[in-house]
């Protein structure tokens, strides 16, 4: 996903390097969805349609939604989903209200959440829910690194980031609209060793730097990931086998209406 201008299209093969730690959080709020209604089941931001197999569990049609033809290609492959659909997730509406909007890890990339998530809230059927993981590492040194170096390489970072509310700002805009459940987890996950780069390098270049990278040349592509990776070996040193701990914190919510 992306909050906005040109970026180039995601890779799902450098994306599913990590499919076991990715998917986990979008498992655990799973388990955690309320009772639904009749009616189908959103996928929203579905990318190459990981989460696919699990929500068809739910036995209901699955529509996915993601504004990358290359992951929604991939998607289509997995037989799961009633369609594959290409569109931007920020001003998507259904045909249909939907019995579920689930989003794993999409919706950080899109801005203006006081506007969006009461939007979402209103296209669900009734006692329909939205449920929505976010990645909440903005200030964790895995991410943070990748802004300071950028600007005291290249005296600006090249292009925005993705970003969330806090806890008690969620709480607030969602809880009148029904009942929700919010919670954060902090997973610490194990990164194996990788010959090109520090592990954490492999596991963040593919989503959260992936628009600043793609935005810069390629020697300061290249500067800049070099500096990124000998920061990374003092933020989280390595193992004895070579791999890392990361830990990595998730905000959650589930909304009924």
């Amino acid at each position: 996903m992306t909050r906005g201008g040109k970026l180039a299209d995601w890779n799902p093969e450098k994306y599913a390097r990590f499919t076991g730690q990715r998917l986990r959080p979008a498992l655990d709020l799973l388990r955690a969805l309320p009772n639904l209604p009749d009616g189908p089941v959103i996928d929203l931001g579905c990318g190459s349609g990981a989460v696919g197999p699990a929500l068809a569990a739910l036995g209901r049609d699955i529509t996915g939604i993601d504004n990358s033809p290359t992951m929604l290609e991939k998607a289509a492959t997995t037989g799961i989903y009633a369609n594959a659909t290409l569109a931007n997730i920020g001003t998507w509406s259904p045909e249909t209200p939907p019995a579920l909007i689930f989003s794993n890890a999409a919706l950080h990339w899109l801005p203006d959440h006081e506007t969006l998530l009461p939007r979402l809230a209103a296209m669900l059927a009734p006692a329909g829910a939205l449920a929505v993981q976010l990645p909440a590492m903005n200030d964790a040194p895995s991410h943070a690194t990748w802004l300071t170096l950028a600007r005291r390489m290249f005296g600006f970072a090249p292009v925005d980031t993705p970003g969330i509310l806090g806890p008690a700002q969620y709480h607030a805009l969602l809880s009148p609209l029904g009942q929700l459940h919010l919670w954060q987890t902090e997973y610490f996950q194990i990164l194996p060793e990788s010959e090109s780069g520090h592990p954490v390098r492999n596991f963040t270049e593919s989503t959260f730097a992936k628009p600043m990278l793609d935005a810069l040349a390629p020697d300061k592509r290249a500067a800049l990931i070099t500096a990124y990776d000998a920061a990374m070996e003092t933020h989280y040193p390595r193992l004895k086998n070579g791999s890392v701990v990361f830990p990595f914190r998730r905000l959650f919510f589930t909304l009924s209406r």
